[in-house]
Formats: structure tokens, C-alpha cells, sequence
């Protein structure tokens, strides 16, 4: 799979109607046959910034990045962040979480 994670900082007027203004692509994401997993979080450590986690089959990305809902993103968000967002990728085996033996949880 193709995993990326995608910092972005929004500006501080638009910070509470993110997850609303990004609402429509997040959907359409999600719904497309390559997407594995597209997952919003909000920094505890900056407000302003939203980590974004997502994944794709190998072989949907090219697919993802050409979709009319990504390019309305791509016209759309700029106006909405500090920068341009940070990214990093990887290919990497398999298409699913793991479990994370270190902190296993019991069943009671």
C-alpha cells in the first residue's frame, strides 16, 4: 500500500470549519475502490494543524490524484492554510493496521 501522512496548517480564522470544509473530499476519498483508510486528526500540540493518514492500493493513486474531487481540493484548501502542506510516503507492504504488541490488551 501507499502510506502518507499529510500535516497541514490552517489558518487560524478557518481552524473550526476544517473538518467541515474539507467534508466533501474527505467523502469522496473514502469512497473510492483504492482508498484503504483517510483519517483526520487535530494536533494536541498545535491547534492550527491537522494530520491527515491515509492510505491506498498500490495501484490507485495515480486514480485518486486525477479525481475531480481532489482537484476541486487542490484549487479550493490553498486559500485556507498557513503553507504548503508537509508530506511523507512510503510503499509499504501489506493493506491494513497491526496490532501493537508492546501495549496488548487483555480481553476481560
Amino acid at each position: 500500500m501507499i502510506f502518507i501522512c499529510v500535516k497541514w496548517r490552517v489558518k487560524p480564522e478557518y481552524v473550526d470549519q476544517w473538518i467541515d470544509l474539507t467534508r466533501e473530499f474527505t467523502e469522496a476519498t473514502r469512497a473510492e475502490p483504492g482508498n484503504l483508510f483517510f483519517d483526520w486528526s487535530r494536533s494536541i500540540d498545535n491547534p492550527d494543524e491537522f494530520v491527515l493518514i491515509e492510505a491506498f492500493k498500490e495501484d490507485a493513486a495515480e486514480a485518486h490524484v486525477t479525481s475531480e474531487h481532489f482537484k476541486r481540493a487542490q484549487a479550493t484548501f490553498p486559500a485556507y492554510l498557513v503553507e504548503t502542506p508537509l508530506i511523507r510516503n512510503v510503499v509499504m507492504p501489506g493493506d491494513h493496521w497491526d496490532r501493537l504488541g508492546e501495549f496488548e490488551v487483555s480481553a476481560s
